[in-house]
């Protein structure tokens, strides 16, 4: 098959493109993934380019993996192409031995996460450890000076702009050796440190690595990224491919201006647009269409262009009396539509601005015999068992990790044993040993006196690796994520998914798994099985029948005390492109549900917005199924939607 085969219009010009600069504006459904995979097509067949010499960055590792896949389908040596995330491109860079010998940084990234304003998990330690050495404040203050931190390293990498006075500078110095010492970096430093190097060694051979690089959804990179990728491209061609109306991704400090200002910072751009949604029957474009206008001052000219081919397609929108009749209603209907053999579990998508919600909605679907997994991976060490538990796997496969054993030895511990801890630091330092060789003899007969805490829990340790050495990789999963314990729930379901679907030989493979889950959570390929997840989670995924539950104010929009440092305008225009990025998942069936009651006490927790009485709370729908336009259907009562058999 030809490059050109089955291509027209303006797909063709962007694959037959001879620019260095292209960029493609692509709405959702247009067929971006097949102009730019003809495009590496014609690259390789028509200008004989080495696929070698071509890197794809996507936004996703399965974006790239169904890239490689499906070029490897009709071109010879597509599986050398480099097709990768940018984070997978930056973790190769900084391991390489010359850049390591130059920055003498190790990309091992420091696991977090945010509960209620506060760092958890890996970060605790550190922070702790900071307080022996300088008063910088609650663990809530400091956490703030490190997001400050990570807010700069994506925008700018010019420290004098945001090392400002001398607490900053001393904060920073401390940070920096903790690291070191540890072998580590925080995850907001993997990108502007790989772009340090490359902005600091222009004769390196990475530049004359790549002659094509090609770019998917460069508007949800932030400013640091976007200006490596622009260094890295400019021996060559660099073609970049997004969406400002699926901008998603501002709380990760995405640069929303820099795919509409790439043609200001480029000389010689070509322009291209896809605009015809090839995916969505013609009332969901319009609903789609309708909802993103109210971003913009005037009425949009970028629009989405329906199919005429398509169908009208089938849209309904629900409210049930409450939250558990709206659980019942789905599954309902979800069952009717498999009983019927109109759908197959796999063709159902539901996204659920909560997790609680969503994983009563599993497992109401699961009784009724309908297999369906949730993906709510940003949540897989929330638990502190969860936080044990990978842990622990990751001292088996990785003995001498430097921050899993700071977890360990600290875990349980309001100040994390830190006075304990440097104890035994300082005496690795002076003696220059590990931190563990030294435990590894005090374990034996070696005696530091004022460390009896952590030696304990490294004995501990020690026991517990010794026991899963000896297990199989089934047993490993049933010691490590029981069954019958909910806190490692997520984490058991992947990997068992993870065993199935791909067979894992080694402890290791495991590990690579799950780690890749916690950094960088995704979506794993489809299966037999209903689909359940956030909304972000559904971007660059399609479904012929989506269900958008819980629709209700304070969920969606979810309303951000903190906004991020965003103002409130522009946090509620990216609630709105991520609620018309949920829409466009829709091939066929989109569902739009709600409820009117909902528990006080969960209420609080999930962030509602109500009026209280009592034990009950009143919700509201929410304020965006004003803004789905003319075509939008009249909202009909779950419970008389059910009776009348989901028509």
């Amino acid at each position: 098959m030809s490059w050109d085969d089955n291509l027209e219009g303006e797909a063709l010009e962007i694959a037959k493109s001879q620019s260095k600069r292209l960029r493609v504006m692509a709405g959702p459904g247009t067929g971006k993934s097949y102009a730019m995979k003809k495009r590496i097509m014609r690259f390789i067949e028509d200008e004989q380019v080495k696929p070698e010499k071509i890197l794809a960055v996507t936004f996703t590792r399965t974006a790239a993996s169904d890239l490689k896949k499906e070029l490897q389908q009709g071109i010879a040596g597509a599986e050398k192409i480099h097709a990768m995330t940018l984070h997978a491109f930056c973790f190769g860079l900084l391991n390489k031995k010359e850049v390591f010998e130059q920055l003498q940084r190790r990309p091992r990234p420091i696991k977090t996460f945010t509960s209620k304003g506060s760092p958890q998990f890996e970060l605790s330690p550190l922070l702790a450890d900071l307080d022996l050495v300088q008063n910088f404040g609650n663990k809530r203050e400091k956490f703030k000076i490190i997001k400050a931190f990570e807010a700069a390293w994506a925008r700018t990498q010019d420290e004098s702009l945001w090392l400002k006075d001398e607490q900053d500078k001393s904060f920073y110095k401390e940070i920096d050796r903790w690291l070191r010492v540890h072998d580590s970096m925080l995850i907001g430093e993997l990108v502007p440190l790989a772009l340090q190097y490359l902005q600091n060694n222009p004769a390196s051979d990475i530049f004359d690595k790549y002659s094509h690089i090609i770019v998917d959804e460069y508007q949800d990179l932030n400013k640091a990224e976007q200006t490596l990728i622009d260094l890295l491209g400019e021996r060559g061609s660099n073609s970049i491919v997004g969406d400002v109306n699926q901008s998603i991704y501002g709380f990760r400090y995405a640069n929303f201006d820099g795919i509409e200002d790439y043609s200001v910072r480029h000389s010689e751009v070509e322009d291209r647009t896809l605009d015809q949604c090839r995916r969505c029957d013609k009332k969901i474009v319009s609903l789609a269409n309708s909802l993103i206008k109210y971003n913009y001052l005037e009425n949009s000219s970028s629009k989405l262009k329906p199919d005429p081919s398509k169908a009208d397609g089938e849209v309904r929108i629900v409210q049930w009396k409450n939250a558990d009749e709206e659980v019942k209603g789905i599954s309902g209907f979800i069952k009717l539509l498999i009983d019927s053999s109109r759908y197959k579990a796999s063709d159902i998508l539901v996204l659920s601005p909560r997790r609680l919600l969503g994983y009563q909605l599993r497992e109401l679907i699961q009784k009724l015999g309908i297999s369906a997994h949730s993906f709510f991976h940003e949540e897989a060490v929330e638990a502190e068992e969860a936080q044990l538990s990978i842990t622990l796997l990751n001292l088996l496969v990785n003995p001498n990790d430097a921050v899993s054993l700071r977890f360990w030895l600290g875990f349980g511990s309001n100040k994390w044993q830190s006075r304990q801890y440097m104890t035994v630091t300082n005496i690795a330092h002076d003696e220059g040993k590990s931190i563990r060789a030294i435990l590894d003899e005090c374990a034996k007969d070696r005696v530091i006196k004022g460390i009896s805490n952590i030696n304990t829990s490294y004995k501990d340790l020690m026991s517990r690796l010794s026991l899963m050495a000896t297990l199989s990789l089934h047993e490993l999963v049933d010691y490590l994520f029981p069954a019958e314990q909910e806190a490692t729930q997520i984490l058991r379901d992947a990997s068992l998914l993870f065993i199935n679907a791909s067979p894992l030989d080694t402890n290791e493979d495991l590990w690579d798994c799950l780690e890749t889950l916690i950094t960088q959570p995704e979506m794993p390929d489809e299966g037999d099985f209903v689909r359940i997840m956030s909304l972000h989670k559904s971007k660059g995924l399609t479904s012929k029948v989506t269900i958008i539950t819980s629709c209700i104010q304070g969920l969606i929009p979810n309303i951000d005390d903190e906004l991020r440092g965003r103002a409130k305008d522009e946090y509620l225009c990216e609630q709105r492109r991520l609620f018309y990025v949920a829409l466009t998942r829709a091939k066929e069936y989109l569902v739009l549900s709600s409820f009117n009651k909902i528990k006080t006490e969960l209420a609080f927790k999930l962030g509602a917005k109500f009026s209280r009485k009592g034990t009950s709370a009143e919700t509201i729908a929410s304020g965006f199924m004003q803004e789905l336009g003319q075509d939008r259907p009249a909202t009909v009562l779950g419970e008389e939607w059910q009776k009348e058999g989901f028509k």
